[in-house]
C-alpha cells in the first residue's frame, strides 16, 4: 500500500520509520496545490518519501479529484499520508485507495482539580469553546465522571451551596448517562456546559 489515511492524531513519525521514508509535508486545499504536487512528484526520488497532506477533508472536491490520479498511479519511492478527523469527512474515492489507520485522539488531557475549578468558573461561552475540543466519547465520559467526583467531594465543605452543587451533579450525571447510551458527544457536553 502506498497511501495511508490517518484518523485521529498525527503520528507520521512511526509510519515513516516503518517505511524507512523521510517526511515531506505538503498541504492540499485547492487544485493549484495538486498541480504543484504533481510537478514535484514527477521528479525521481532516490529514497522513500512520505508526502503528508494534513486535513485532507478540507480540500476542495476539484482538488481531491485531481489528487486521485496520484493514488491510482503511484510513483516509485513515494508514499502518501493523509489526515482527517473522521473517515466520513473524506471523499469515498480517496478512502477506497488508502489504508486506514485509526489513532486515539490524545490532544485533550483530563483535568486535575485546579483545572476543574477553573472550568467551572468560566463564562458559558468559554466553557462551550473548551467543550468543543472534545470529540472522543471516552474522554467526554471521563470528564463527566471527574466533574461528578470533584463536586461530590465539595458537598462536605461548609461554604458550598448544597442545593446548587447537588443540582449541578444531577446535570452532569444526566450528561454522563446520555454519553454512555451513545448520545451525541458535542450536544450533551454543550448542554451540560450551559447548565453548570
Amino acid at each position: 500500500m502506498h497511501a495511508f489515511l490517518l484518523i485521529g492524531n498525527s503520528g507520521w513519525e512511526d509510519l515513516a520509520k516503518k517505511l524507512n521514508a523521510k517526511i515531506m509535508p505538503f498541504p492540499i486545499q485547492k487544485i493549484d496545490d495538486v498541480r504543484s504536487l504533481n510537478s514535484l512528484i514527477r521528479l525521481t526520488f532516490n529514497e522513500p518519501t512520505l508526502v503528508v497532506c494534513e486535513n485532507i477533508h478540507e480540500a476542495t472536491e476539484e482538488a481531491l479529484n485531481a489528487f486521485l490520479k496520484n493514488l491510482e498511479e503511484p510513483q516509485t519511492n513515494i508514499y502518501f499520508g493523509l489526515t482527517a478527523p473522521s473517515v466520513r469527512k473524506v471523499l469515498a474515492t480517496i478512502v477506497s485507495r488508502c489504508q486506514i489507520i485509526k489513532l486515539p485522539i490524545t490532544n485533550y488531557q483530563l483535568p486535575n482539580n485546579d483545572q476543574i475549578i477553573k472550568f467551572l468558573n468560566l463564562k458559558t461561552e468559554e466553557k462551550l469553546a473548551h467543550i468543543d475540543t472534545i470529540k472522543d466519547r471516552k474522554i467526554a465520559i471521563e470528564l463527566a465522571e471527574n466533574l461528578i467526583n470533584f463536586m461530590h467531594s465539595k458537598l462536605h465543605e461548609k461554604e458550598v451551596k448544597y442545593d446548587l452543587t447537588s443540582r449541578k451533579i444531577e446535570i452532569v450525571q444526566e450528561t454522563l448517562t446520555c454519553l454512555k447510551l451513545n448520545g451525541n458527544v458535542n450536544l450533551h457536553l454543550s448542554r451540560m456546559a450551559i447548565n453548570i
